[in-house]
Parts: structure tokens; sequence; C-alpha cells
């Protein structure tokens, strides 16, 4: 595909923040009365990471954030 500067810019910030909702969401279930909130923190930050990482690897192996036509 070959889409404009901005539209592959729309394309990260979306994932970034779908990747947030992720870490958020992990970091809120694993946290538990009682127990240390930078555990949860941790598992929410790996979560976001990981989620991350994997959207932009799939949407550079589909193409849409190469340079080249796919």
């Amino acid at each position: 595909m070959n889409l404009s500067l901005g539209v592959k810019v729309l394309v990260v910030v979306t994932c970034t923040l779908f990747s947030a909702l992720v870490g958020i969401g992990a970091g809120w279930l694993h946290h538990s009365p009682g127990a240390r909130r930078r555990d949860a923190v941790l598992f929410g930050g790996v979560a976001f990471g990981g989620t991350l990482t994997l959207c932009l690897t799939v949407l550079g192996a589909v193409g849409v954030l190469s340079g080249g036509t796919a």
C-alpha cells in the first residue's frame, strides 16, 4: 500500500492508543487488594509493549507501514 505520511502516523497513533488500553486493562485485572501496585504497573507495561510490538509487526507485514508496494 502506498499511504501518505499523515495516514501512517494516524495508524501508529491508533495502535499506540489501543495498546495503552490493553495495558491499562491488563494492569487493572492483575491488581489485587493488598498487593503492591508496582507489580500491576509492570504487568500492564509488559502488556502494552507486547501489544504495540504485535500491532506494528502485523501492519509492517501487511505492508501498511512499508514504503514500497506489497
